[in-house]
């Protein structure tokens, strides 16, 4: 539900939460963890606005905030996020409320002089992980991307009969989630050529990028404890960008009938602001269904989810070769979207995920899947824009071609909500390396 929070004509005594194409304005006031640069002091959570963090340790020792956002901004400084993911709304949505208050030009100049005080450089900000993730589930719920691999893979019968009854999901591997910036190695594994009975070990030579988002899971649950779609519209804490690294030629070989394992488990990144469900109520769209598709069985449906269970975040992704680097150039847009496309909602994947007594975790990560939309230019990997590898995807900055990602490459993933009537709310960026594998042979 809206409330002054959203209001787009409200600002900030932050000028720079009024910059042109500022993501992290007055309005979002995303979390995230972070560690003041060249001091030994130990990582606590933060509030991005403009281009300030609000040392949430800091504002906690003052005397500005009055309870229940009190105790709850003390809870949020701690070295993770993920106790205070624990507290719920009724933790969550006072403290937004008095950062608002606090950061707004409303706020009169004796408060804002002791705000100043908690505010930290976002270039002085060194982000950490913003929760300890016990539990990473990656989903599998854009249709237009399961359909663009499952020609791929299947030409015959590209999308699998239960992809429409329920989200599709396997469990990954947290341990080697990292945060935006970190480079990772290109793996090595097993896969088998096309006509070949025989297979090979090395190098991934099909090594991907997946444009996901991922959501944090708030309160957790018991063991045997199902959430109803209602009760996990409440317990989603907020959002973020994943990139979901995969070797196709691996994933391929060994997904049968397992699934993912070397494949993907190598490396996922997330950005590391997370944006509130809060602050995206402003972009919630209708989720709905094309004329001739099956209906959601009556646990993954209800009137709710219907008229705003789906949210429009606007998403873009940007190659930078070894030749953009050298030319100082950004990269070239390789692919746009929205999150709108996605063929199940993310309370209809927390649903399926507690539905048979899987209990979660405040701070349990799940991927929503690669998101595709519905024409070329929106698919969210190189497997679906290369055809599966037989069409080069250009990149007009440096003349350069892709068939799959090479060393050096990096692919930058970003996101944000725009429309008429509302103040723009982003998700800065996720970024990655690709770095050469390593030389299993000289060891």
């Amino acid at each position: 539900m809206l409330n002054f929070t959203h209001d787009s004509t409200a600002r900030s005594w932050i000028a720079a939460a009024q910059a042109p194409g500022c993501d992290f304005t007055l309005q979002n006031l995303p979390y995230g963890v972070f560690a003041p640069k060249g001091r030994l002091e130990r990582s606590r959570g933060g509030v991005a606005i403009g281009d300030q963090v609000v040392d949430l340790a800091q504002l906690a020792a003052s005397s500005l905030l009055p309870e229940p956002a009190q105790a709850a901004c003390s809870v949020a400084a701690g070295e993770t996020l993920n106790a205070f993911m624990g507290m719920g709304p009724a933790g969550w949505q006072p403290l937004r409320h008095a950062l608002f208050r606090l950061l707004s030009a409303e706020a009169d100049p004796a408060t804002q002089a002791k705000v100043r005080v908690c505010l930290v450089p976002l270039v002085d900000a060194v982000m950490k992980m913003p929760a300890q993730v016990h539990n990473y589930t990656d989903f599998y719920t854009s249709v237009h991307h399961a359909l663009n691999v499952g020609r791929v893979v299947r030409p015959e019968n590209p999308l699998t009969p239960n992809f429409q009854w329920l989200p599709i999901a396997y469990h990954g591997r947290a341990s080697s989630l990292v945060l935006s910036g970190t480079p990772f190695r290109r793996p090595n594994g097993q896969s088998r050529a096309a006509g070949s009975q025989t297979p090979v070990f090395g190098p991934s030579r099909r090594l991907d990028f997946e444009l996901e988002m991922g959501f944090f899971v708030g309160p957790g649950t018991a063991l045997g404890e199902p959430l109803s779609l209602t009760e996990s519209r409440d317990r989603i804490f907020g959002m973020c960008l994943l990139n979901d690294w995969s070797a196709r030629d691996h994933q391929f070989w060994e997904m049968d009938p397992l699934g993912p394992f070397l494949g993907k488990n190598f490396c996922t990144s997330i950005s590391p602001w997370i944006v509130s469900m809060e602050a995206l109520e402003p972009f919630r769209v209708p989720f709905g269904r094309s004329d001739g598709d099956p209906q959601p069985l009556p646990y993954l449906d209800n009137a709710t989810d219907r008229a705003t269970g789906s949210v429009d975040v606007q998403l873009e992704v940007l190659l930078q070769t070894r030749q953009h680097r050298a030319r100082e150039l950004p990269g070239d847009c390789i692919s746009a979207t929205s999150f709108r496309h996605q063929y199940w909602t993310v309370a209809q994947m927390l649903t399926q995920h507690t539905v048979g007594g899987c209990n979660v975790q405040s701070g349990d990560l799940m991927g929503t899947g690669t998101i595709s939309g519905p024409t070329p230019g929106e698919a969210g990997a190189l497997v679906e824009l290369s055809l599966g590898g037989t069409r080069a995807v250009p990149l007009p900055g440096t003349g350069e071609m892709r068939h799959f990602l090479e060393d050096g490459d990096c692919v930058v993933l970003r996101g944000w909500c725009e429309n008429p009537g509302a103040a723009r709310v982003g998700f800065g960026e996720c970024r990655g390396e690709v770095l050469p594998s390593i030389n299993l042979n000289a060891m």
